[in-house]
């Protein structure tokens, strides 16, 4: 194949850069009111509205069930149109839209034509132990193996595969349900622009392939900086990057400039669900204080007189799975410092930092409802964010129900991932903390802590 088609079908990837960029304001400016009328025009700009070329067309949808495997595809051959769907969104995580009567999918456009085009809510619009949320990390999401089975359908039912279906060949969409290469999706999407966004063709490069859990976008009105490493200045501009398909020339960025500008207003909008189980207040209160002392300088405080610190924790002192940080070059992030996706021509718009040493300490507002935890998802509960030590080398999610003990995904621990499992969706449901970019390591700051101190936070993350 020729190296040309290589990189444009790389480019094609572009679906998952929306997962790349779930931005953020100044703490300062949290308390600022949103323009209701702007935030609900950005939300139906997301649902509504193709910026891509359509994934596969409801007819190949409805055929999915066709190339399950058994016992799952008599199970469906056997079932009415309306259980058939309702099996396909539960395998691949997808979800109806809350509020909305119509079925269609929160995950996707779907027009009048019945064609499906991927949008932001694929990575984060998910449930909240089972409740639809729009703008929670979507921690069920199956596009690897959605992809794969589209392709099948497509074959069977005689059409060519898609952007998808070709390019998932070069690039890995994701290892693990809930999670997605989404770092590599926006490299190589710029790989393929110049600095103006013309389209440019360029010998593939190299990338670090690795997966990431989607942050919620409930954070959005608190941070100043997007990505894990907190390296560029939030603006509208860079949440258009997942568009930066070759059918989308240059002069698409200005014209869709103010639709953007609405989704910008509407993630701003966001703020977290509220815990609606049993709380221990006084045990909470007493956690208030652990939390105060031994976690407030990266995370913050919170109430009415919060604060966000916004920190950046350098990796040799936080720990953690660096793959994220070092797969993301200087070269790269240098790139998106001269690019018009940089200058959003806010009066406070900060500069890129082109060489971070580490991830920024995320607010923890609704920490609760974010499960699972760390930038690759490899920690399921809040419980095991607090014992470093007892941490679940292998795990999967057995139900959409929380774990009320440990505050997270309710899992089954095994020592590896069954041979007897040969579905990959099921297989995918894993994970697997011993695989490349997915440790679970460090943050071991909880060790300072003794395990009653460790209970009163847990109370208290409740609160948050």
């Amino acid at each position: 194949m020729k190296p040309s088609l290589i990189v444009a079908l790389t480019i094609a990837l572009g679906i998952g850069a929306a997962c790349l960029f779930p931005t953020s304001v100044p703490a300062a400016d949290s308390d600022v009111s949103v323009d209701s009328e702007a935030a609900a025009r950005g939300y139906r700009f997301l649902t509504e509205t193709a910026v891509l070329p359509s994934d596969f067309h409801q007819s190949t949808f409805d055929a999915l069930w066709t190339v399950w495997p058994e016992p799952l595809r008599s199970e469906a051959e056997k079932a009415s149109p309306q259980r058939r769907r309702e099996m396909a969104f539960e395998r691949y995580g997808l979800t109806t839209r809350p509020g909305d009567d119509s079925g269609k999918p929160l995950q996707y456009v779907v027009d009048s034509t019945g064609a499906w085009t991927m949008n932001c809510f694929s990575c984060h619009g998910g449930t909240v132990y089972g409740n639809v949320t729009p703008g929670a990390p979507n921690n069920r999401f199956a596009l690897q193996t959605l992809t794969e089975e589209i392709g099948k359908a497509k074959l069977n039912l005689g059409l060519l595969p898609g952007r998808m279906e070709l390019g998932a060949m070069f690039v890995p969409l994701g290892t693990t349900n809930g999670t997605t290469n989404a770092v590599v999706f926006g490299m190589g999407l710029m790989n393929g622009r110049d600095e103006k966004l013309n389209l440019v063709i360029r010998t593939p490069k190299f990338f670090t392939h690795h997966d990431m859990d989607a942050p919620p976008w409930w954070h959005f009105h608190k941070r100043p900086n997007i990505y894990i490493d907190g390296f560029a200045a939030k603006g509208h501009r860079g949440l258009m990057q997942f568009t930066l398909v070759p059918e989308n020339g240059p002069d698409f960025y200005p014209r869709h400039e103010a639709d953007f500008k609405d989704v910008y207003a509407y993630l701003s909008s966001l703020r977290t669900p509220v815990f609606d189980g049993v709380i221990d207040s006084t045990l909470a209160e007493q956690g208030r204080a652990v939390f105060r002392s031994n976690c407030a300088e990266c995370h913050g405080t919170y109430g009415a007189e919060g604060d966000y610190p916004n920190r950046r924790v350098p990796i040799d002192e936080l720990g953690t799975d660096p793959v994220r940080l070092n797969a993301l070059t200087v070269e790269g992030r240098k790139k998106y410092a001269r690019s018009w996706f940089a200058h959003a021509g806010e009066a406070d718009q900060q500069e890129t930092v082109i060489d971070p040493d580490g991830y920024v300490a995320p607010p923890l507002d609704g920490v609760w409802a974010s499960a699972p935890y760390f930038h690759n998802g490899s920690v399921p509960t809040l419980w095991d964010v607090l014992h470093p030590q007892e941490r679940p080398v292998v795990w999967r999610p057995t139900s959409t129900e929380m774990d009320a003990e440990k505050i997270g995904l309710t899992v089954e621990v095994v020592p590896r991932i069954p041979d007897s499992v040969t579905d990959m969706a099921v297989r995918r449901s894993y994970f697997d903390t011993r695989k490349f970019g997915k440790s679970n390591r460090g943050h071991d700051f909880p060790d300072a802590l003794g395990e009653s101190e460790k209970r009163q936070v847990l109370e208290y993350l409740k609160t948050l």
